[in-house]
């Protein structure tokens, strides 16, 4: 068997919580945490990026710079949906994509930074491409569990006395909307390609004195602006089946169906959105019987749902970066 087929072990599974919980901490502070060697965590890391897909990437709070997020969902014919998927990956303000529904639908979340490129995409680009059927977009107006809580961070693998020496001070979210000015934005497209760039390499990318960068690095983090995020292969954490639910609240009921759907560890996303489904949220089951028994069980007994749509992803295009050669 190679390694790259094998189960994670404790250790692993250690590691990637805390990089969930801490993106930029030092290796020499997991080690610590962790009581093992540097070494040790840096060769893991190694590793997990090797075979597990690990990535950790910068991302942004679009709310707090004023700008709305979305999810949109395509309906194509099967010829084209691999290459409306692809088309739609490589894009810089798509964060997620996903072909579902027998391969004849798309699922992508976008971050366009202005009014003018979300319209150039939902009704210019999207509405002209052939064999696209129809597009539908969803607004999200409130996000119940998602940005730097993932689905890493309920996978119980720290104990409560590492997940807490990890756990940063709580930010304090700055007055919205926020400008950010040149020197922001160079920094944070470095990170968004690697969220662990060391100073020094930050420093020479973005032409800052190292002082400034780590002044403005930190600034970003305690204002919540800026925060880390981890991408992963789920199948090596024994969990194969990816599913977006769409439910149908009654309003009254939105935020509390919320609040619990971000309490559930199947859930690594959940938000209310506009449309006929106001609420979504992303799950991860080991298998379709543990779907099945999670929608039974957990969702059925939602005070307030009134219908649940339920759509497994066949095959993720995109996590949070694009790399088709992986």
């Amino acid at each position: 068997m190679s390694r790259a087929s094998e189960p994670l072990d404790p250790l692993d599974l250690k590691l990637l919580q805390a990089l969930q919980t801490d993106g930029r901490a030092p290796f020499s502070r997991f080690a610590e945490v962790l009581g093992v060697s540097d070494q040790t965590v840096a060769r893991r890391y190694r590793r997990l990026r090797a075979t597990a897909g690990l990535r950790v990437l910068g991302m942004t709070d679009e709310s707090l710079l004023g700008r709305q997020s979305w999810l949109v969902r395509l309906r194509c014919t099967p010829d084209v949906a691999e290459q409306v998927a692809g088309a739609l990956a490589r894009r810089p303000d798509t964060s997620y994509v996903g072909l579902i529904s027998g391969g004849t639908e798309v699922i992508c979340a976008m971050k366009p930074r202005s009014g003018e490129e979300r319209d150039e995409l939902l009704f210019g680009r999207l509405p002209r491409t052939p064999r696209v059927i129809s597009v539908s977009a969803h607004c999200l107006l409130h996000s119940y569990y998602g940005g730097p809580l993932g689905w890493l961070s309920k996978l119980q693998a720290l104990d409560a006395e590492e997940e807490a020496a990890l756990t940063r001070p709580p930010v304090e979210p700055a007055p919205a909307p926020v400008v950010l000015d040149a020197e922001d934005e160079a920094l944070l497209a470095v990170l968004r390609r690697d969220g662990r760039t060391p100073l020094t390499e930050l420093q020479t990318s973005t032409g800052q004195t190292e002082s400034a960068v780590k002044r403005r690095l930190d600034r970003l983090r305690s204002s919540g602006i800026l925060y880390f995020d981890v991408q992963h292969d789920r199948d090596l954490l024994g969990h194969a089946t990816d599913a977006m639910l769409w439910l149908t609240v009654a309003p009254s009921a939105v935020a509390a169906v919320g609040r619990a759907l971000a309490a559930h560890p199947e859930v690594g996303f959940a938000a209310a959105i506009t449309g006929q489904a106001n609420v979504v949220a992303s799950v991860i089951c080991r298998d379709t019987r543990a779907l099945y028994a999670y929608l039974s069980e957990r969702i059925g007994v939602l005070d307030g749902v009134q219908t649940v749509e339920t759509t497994l992803t066949l095959r993720q295009v995109k996590q949070l970066t694009y790399e088709p050669a992986r």
